[in-house]
C-alpha cells in the first residue's frame, strides 16, 4: 500500500439547492517530516489521482470513469471515504452545469444522496460535518417530497450538533409534508415563539404557512395564527387578509351574521385596511341598516375622502343622502339614556350604546354598555364587543383586553380574538 497526505474535506455553504460544497481532495507526494496519513492501494491512488486532475479543472468527462474505477477498487475506509468525497464533487459539478446550460430546466439532485450517506457512514468524516451533511440530506429528501425522510435527517443533523437557524422551522414542515400537521404546526408555533423571543423575529412566510396549512386542516389553532401574525405585522393588507379568512368571505373559517361582520368592518376601518368601494358600502350598508346612521355617514366620507368611492357613484350618493336625514331625525341620545339607565332590563341601554358608538361617543358608549351588561337581559358576548371597541378606540387598551377576554361563545371569541391582536401590535 502506498500513502498519501492526509484529506481535508471542507463544507461551505453556496447558493445550490443542497448548499454543501466538498473541496476535491489534493493529493501530493509525502514529506519527511509529515504524520503517515491514509493508505491506498496502488489501484486506488491512480484513480484518484486521475480524478483529483479532472475535479480541479471541472472536467467531469475524464473524472467520471476514474471515480467509477475508484469505486470499483475502494476496499478500506479510507479509499472509500475519497470515493464517495470524489463522487459528490463530481455530481455538484454536473449539477452545476446542468443549472448554467438551462437555468429553468429540473435538475435531479437524488444523485447526491447516495454518496452523502457513504459519507456519514465513513469513521473518516468528522462528527461536525457529519451534522452538515444530515442537513443537507434531509434538504434533498424535502425537495423529494420524502417527508418523512427529511424529518430523519433533520433531527439526526440535531442530534449531532448541527444548529443552522432553518432547521426546526424545516423539520416542523417535514412533518407537516409527511401528514402529521397538528405536530408540525406545534413545533412551528414553538420555532416562531423562539425566535421572537431572541429578538430574530419570525418571517412573515413562516405565519403565513402556519394560517393555510392550519385552516386547511381545520384546526383551532388556526385562530392562533391569525392572531399572532397582525400582531407581528400589522399593515393594512395583512390585516384585510386575516379578517376576510376568518369571517368576510365565503369560504371564511366563521359563517357571521351581519351585525357580526359589522365589528369586523370596524376591525378594518380601526387599521385602515377597508380595501376598495365595495369594503366601504357594504360596511356602511350594514350599519344603516342596523340604525347606525352616523357610522354610515361616517364611513361613506372617510371611502370618498380616501379617493376609494368615486364621487360619481350613485349608491353612495343614495345612502349619504338617507343617512344625513336619519342622523337629523335622531337628534339628541340624551333622552334615550335616561330611559336605559331606569329600565328594567340592558337591552335599551345596549341599543343606546351602539348609537352613541356609531356616532365615536366613546364615553357614553362604554358607559351604557355596562349598564347593559349589569341589568342583563342582553347578549352579553355581542356587548362585551362593542364595550370592548368603545374602550379601545377611547385608547384604554387595560379596559378593552379585560372586555374582549370575557368573550367566551363563537363566533364572537374570534371577533374579540382579532381584536385583542390589535391593541397587541405595535403602534404605527
Amino acid at each position: 500500500m502506498k500513502t498519501i497526505s492526509k484529506l481535508a474535506i471542507a463544507l461551505a455553504l453556496t447558493t445550490g439547492a443542497t448548499g454543501v460544497v466538498l473541496t476535491p481532495p489534493a493529493f501530493a507526494q509525502k514529506k519527511k517530516d509529515e504524520k503517515p496519513g491514509p493508505k491506498m492501494s496502488p489501484e486506488a491512488l491512480k484513480a484518484a489521482q486521475t480524478a483529483q486532475t479532472a475535479l480541479a479543472a471541472k472536467d467531469a468527462a475524464t473524472a467520471e470513469p476514474a471515480i467509477v474505477q475508484l469505486e470499483t477498487v475502494a476496499k478500506s475506509d479510507d479509499e472509500k471515504y475519497f470515493a464517495a468525497a470524489m463522487r459528490y464533487n463530481l455530481e455538484q459539478i454536473k449539477i452545476q452545469a446542468a443549472r448554467t446550460a438551462n437555468p429553468n430546466a429540473p435538475v435531479d439532485e437524488t444523485v447526491l444522496a447516495k454518496p452523502i450517506e457513504a459519507l456519514m457512514a465513513s469513521p473518516n468524516t468528522p462528527v461536525a460535518e457529519k451534522g452538515k451533511l444530515a442537513y443537507q440530506r434531509g434538504l434533498l429528501a424535502y425537495n423529494g417530497k420524502q417527508f418523512p425522510v427529511a424529518v430523519q435527517f433533520f433531527e439526526q443533523a440535531k442530534q449531532l450538533g448541527y444548529s443552522d437557524p432553518n432547521l426546526v422551522v424545516q423539520t416542523a414542515q417535514a412533518k407537516v409534508g409527511g401528514g402529521d400537521v397538528a405536530g408540525g404546526l406545534t413545533d412551528l408555533q414553538a420555532a416562531v415563539q423562539q425566535m421572537n423571543a431572541s429578538g430574530q423575529k419570525a418571517p412573515e412566510d413562516i405565519y403565513r404557512y402556519g394560517i393555510a396549512r392550519s385552516n386547511q386542516a381545520k384546526l383551532p389553532t388556526t385562530m392562533t395564527w391569525l392572531q399572532s401574525y397582525v400582531s407581528a405585522y400589522p399593515t393594512p393588507k395583512n390585516w384585510r387578509d386575516v379578517v376576510v379568512t376568518y369571517g368576510l368571505s365565503s369560504n371564511s373559517m366563521a359563517k357571521l351574521d351581519d351585525a357580526q361582520k359589522i365589528d369586523l368592518f370596524r376591525l378594518l376601518r380601526q387599521n385602515k385596511a377597508l380595501a376598495d368601494q365595495n369594503d366601504y358600502l357594504e360596511y356602511a350598508d350594514d350599519v344603516q341598516r342596523r340604525g347606525l346612521p352616523a357610522e354610515a355617514l361616517a364611513v361613506i366620507k372617510e371611502g370618498q375622502a380616501a379617493g376609494k368611492i368615486p364621487a360619481s357613484n350613485t349608491l353612495a350618493k343614495t345612502m349619504v343622502t338617507e343617512a344625513t336625514r336619519q342622523v337629523a331625525a335622531e337628534g339628541s341620545l340624551a333622552p334615550l339614556k335616561t330611559k336605559a339607565n331606569a329600565a328594567a332590563t340592558g337591552k335599551l341601554a345596549a341599543g343606546t350604546a351602539d348609537a352613541y358608538l356609531g356616532q365615536d361617543n366613546y364615553t357614553e358608549a362604554a358607559a351604557l354598555y355596562r349598564v347593559a351588561l349589569q341589568k342583563g337581559g342582553v347578549d352579553a358576548d355581542e356587548v362585551n364587543t362593542h364595550l370592548g371597541i368603545a374602550l379601545a378606540k377611547s385608547g384604554d387598551k387595560a379596559g378593552a383586553k379585560a372586555a374582549f377576554d370575557a368573550v367566551k361563545g363563537t363566533p364572537r371569541a374570534g371577533i374579540a380574538g382579532l381584536w385583542n391582536a390589535y391593541l397587541a401590535a405595535p403602534t404605527a
